[in-house]
């Protein structure tokens, strides 16, 4: 029998609990086992451990397994101590009624990013996000703006990667999100047009961190047909000042990332 050390066994299980942030809401053993490469015997004995934690129920509907209370509660723990979240709230408040769409603050985590949370629009038809769901970051204006402004290395482990078609408009081919990426760079932000999620439109811009690396991303989101070139112009300038405030509260003293302003280091 091959022992496994403690470290090892620790990244198992946080492994598993990972998967429900982005995957199915219920995960069954098989499909688990499948997606970290480990036998079931293993999976079943963390998954085991976890439901006697709350961290995970069964769910008889699948015969699979969801997240419990105390998952949620962890969550919900997160949320409320997340310094990036308290600082990017009034600031969201503020861009929202500026541009009257949904306005959102992102999280880089490991594997993606997470929305920490958003200011709705007021209008009858508009965007809403998943709070707490991590998504990938080859597609959607955030996701993409995160991506650019990550060192090279980490870009190229994303691109090396699947990268899933979402929509018929998500870019999957590794070179021209290479060229795409340089662009972002250089204005200082990106845009989406129904590539993540269809009919959405979104334009995003990088929050830094005290050192520069990037933190994650605000955005401006709204149905593509009021989100259109055209909005996105007159909200570059709101969001890119939104972005700049927050990255200040954040501890960032350099200049706005692109051509209007300075590069990050």
């Amino acid at each position: 029998m091959v022992e496994i050390n403690g470290t090892e066994a620790a990244a198992r299980v946080a492994d598993v609990l990972l998967l429900f942030t982005d995957g199915p809401q219920s995960l069954g053993v098989s499909a688990i086992a499948r997606r970290l490469g480990l036998s079931k015997a293993v999976i079943h004995r963390i998954l085991q451990t976890l439901v006697d934690r709350g961290l995970l129920i069964n769910d008889p509907a699948t015969r699979g397994y969801r997240l419990g209370a105390a998952a949620a509660a962890l969550g919900a723990r997160a949320l409320r101590d997340s310094r990036l979240r308290a600082v990017a709230m009034p600031v969201l408040r503020e861009l929202q009624r500026a541009t009257g769409e949904t306005t959102t603050v992102s999280a880089l985590v490991p594997g993606g990013r997470v929305y920490l949370d958003q200011v709705e629009s007021t209008r009858e038809i508009k965007m809403t996000v998943e709070v707490g769901r991590r998504f990938r970051l080859h597609a959607g204006s955030s996701s993409t703006c995160i991506l650019a402004f990550l060192p090279p290395p980490e870009q190229e482990a994303v691109l090396a990667g699947e990268l899933d078609a979402l929509t018929c408009r998500t870019v999957t081919d590794p070179n021209r999100l290479r060229a795409r990426l340089a662009e972002i760079r250089r204005l200082g932000y990106a845009h989406s047009d129904g590539e993540r999620q269809d009919g959405a439109g979104s334009v995003a811009a990088p929050v830094l961190g005290f050192d520069g690396s990037v933190l994650g991303a605000v955005s401006v989101c709204g149905p593509g047909s009021r989100v259109d070139q055209a909005a996105r112009e007159r909200f570059v300038p709101l969001l890119r000042q939104a972005a700049d405030e927050i990255s200040r509260g954040m501890g960032w003293h350099g200049g706005l990332p692109g051509e209007a302003g300075q590069e990050s280091a």
